[in-house]
């Protein structure tokens, strides 16, 4: 069985990359720095050996500084880049004395200002610098621009893109009808793959068991089968809905009538041979 990967996991040090995102009234939990101990205490309460890092601010400098961190914990690093400007070069500054493999480059295209920038042409240049450099491009999305994900998924057929957090579906007890059938669109691109990831961070913690997410989940493995799905925890922010370990237990629980090879493929396997894992 291959080793335990986290596909979705961020690390911040605020005084360096202050993420003014976190409201530290409404999301205390996650209003301080999380870094390596942080990371491998949270890895060892969900059984797992290491944790894809993903960027959570556009932001070059920041990308510069996770590709630093030379932990064990830390398999690989979904960057970010102006997608908009010479790609390349951005690259090689991130990888210069970087301890950390770029497997991945992501772009907050669900707060982006311009609701239409997946759709941009300089966008798409820059991603064809990413499917010529051999890595992914994650998506992170809002349920609206779902059709748009489709678009590319279909213009860089060659691009492995990687869905996060499903796409957003809408919170338990919410009409996913809408979500499911644009979700189903996006899985029939074979390009595409998707993390079971980020479903408790909009939830109070206590106010879900496993069974309120059992939706998305099992659409999510209609669509895309357990070969093309990958467990995330989107740690820190899990802290929001309760924890990393409980949204384990309830993925674990969810996907309990898989077959053991199946369930090590998203609880790693998938993650490995996705980002090109070493």
């Amino acid at each position: 069985m291959s080793a335990g990967v986290d596909a979705h996991v961020h690390l911040w040090d605020r005084s360096a990359d202050p993420q003014d995102w976190i409201d530290p009234e409404t999301m205390a939990p996650i209003a301080r720095d999380f870094g390596i101990c942080d990371l491998s205490g949270m890895l060892a309460s969900t059984g797992l050996d290491r944790a894809v890092v993903v960027q959570s601010s556009n932001s070059l400098e920041e990308s510069i500084r996770l590709a630093s961190l030379d932990s064990p914990a830390v398999a690989g690093l979904v960057a970010w880049v102006d997608l908009t400007a010479a790609v390349a070069p951005q690259l090689d500054r991130i990888r210069s004395n970087a301890a950390v493999p770029v497997v991945g480059v992501r772009h907050l295209a669900h707060i982006d200002p311009d609701p239409q920038w997946l759709m941009r042409e300089d966008v798409g240049a820059g991603l064809t610098v990413l499917e010529r450099e051999g890595l992914c491009f994650d998506l992170v999305v809002r349920e609206w621009q779902l059709p748009q994900a489709v678009h590319l998924a279909t213009r860089h057929s060659g691009l492995r893109l990687v869905l996060d957090h499903l796409g957003g579906p809408p919170a338990p007890g919410q009409d996913v009808s809408g979500w499911a059938s644009r979700l189903r669109e996006l899985a029939r691109r074979p390009n595409v793959v998707a993390k079971i990831s980020g479903l408790t961070s909009g939830l109070v913690p206590g106010s879900w068991r496993a069974a309120d997410l059992a939706g998305p989940v099992t659409v999510a493995l209609e669509s895309f089968g357990p070969e093309r799905l990958l467990y995330g925890s989107d740690w820190p922010l899990a802290e929001l809905g309760g924890g990393a370990a409980p949204w384990k237990s309830a993925v674990q629980a969810l996907l309990d009538g898989l077959s053991t090879a199946q369930r090590a493929r998203i609880f790693g396997g998938n993650a490995a041979d996705v980002y090109s894992l070493s």
